[in-house]
């Protein structure tokens, strides 16, 4: 059953348990709002937002007395209803089995860990990945265009660069996982070279190094730790704040 746009956040919780809202600050006002109405409903939220936010969303259910199932949508929203589409959930393993045949009528489900914020993780590191790449890619068309390059000449190497991402992405992750970072083949000290070159050619060409810089920030961190001969694994834990 539908609610209308005039129903209250409690009637709207006596039919539905799906919540697809902007953040996790309007999925917590509305459940607010809700109130008593949560006891014994499950609430399966798919709005994105930080990990932190998830869990807190899952506390404010329980302290109402609901159950709730965090998701975190990775496809474009064209997809859903696909089984090109989908969703990653996070919570308790038997919520996500009762409910996984209404889910799987919205896309391809995974389930990823009792941890509530546990899908927002992965949302938030995918996302990390895709626009930082985006970034990167567009930084690199204007400091082309700024040399005379135009994109489309500029495509095809590009494309080239894409296809060597994935063998070094595995190769990064295995390392970072074992801390494992000698038998280097690509040392943090080549990086440091690199990077300056890099932000000296964005400089001549007018474009901005910020991104540039804060990662020679973390390459000259690394290097400084005496971990120069080190694989460029090395450089992630430099990334750390605390």
């Amino acid at each position: 059953m539908s609610a209308s746009s005039s129903s209250t956040p409690a009637r709207v919780i006596e039919y539905s348990t799906l919540v697809n809202v902007v953040d996790h600050d309007a999925v917590d006002a509305i459940l607010e709002s809700a109130g008593a109405a949560l006891d014994g409903c499950t609430v399966i939220g798919l709005s994105s937002d930080t990990p932190d936010r998830a869990r807190r969303t899952a506390k404010l259910v329980d302290h109402h007395g609901g159950r709730y199932l965090d998701g975190a949508i990775m496809t474009p929203t064209d997809t859903i209803g696909t089984r090109d589409a989908s969703i990653l959930f996070a919570g308790p393993r038997p919520l996500f089995d009762t409910h996984r045949p209404v889910l799987d009528a919205l896309a391809t489900t995974t389930w990823v860990g009792d941890d509530p914020g546990r899908a927002a993780a992965f949302d938030m590191a995918l996302l990390d990945l895709f626009w930082t790449s985006v970034a990167g890619f567009e930084h690199a068309l204007m400091v082309a265009r700024a040399n005379g390059i135009a994109p489309a000449e500029l495509m095809p190497h590009a494309r080239g660069i894409v296809d060597i991402l994935s063998p070094v992405f595995t190769e990064i992750a295995d390392r970072v996982a074992d801390d494992r970072h000698g038998d280097s083949s690509a040392p943090v000290s080549s990086v440091a070279a690199s990077v300056r070159h890099l932000i000296a050619a964005s400089r001549d060409a007018g474009v901005d190094t910020g991104a540039l810089e804060a990662f020679r920030g973390y390459v000259d961190a690394a290097v400084g730790a005496g971990h120069g001969a080190d694989e460029i694994s090395r450089i992630a834990a430099a990334m750390l704040t605390a």
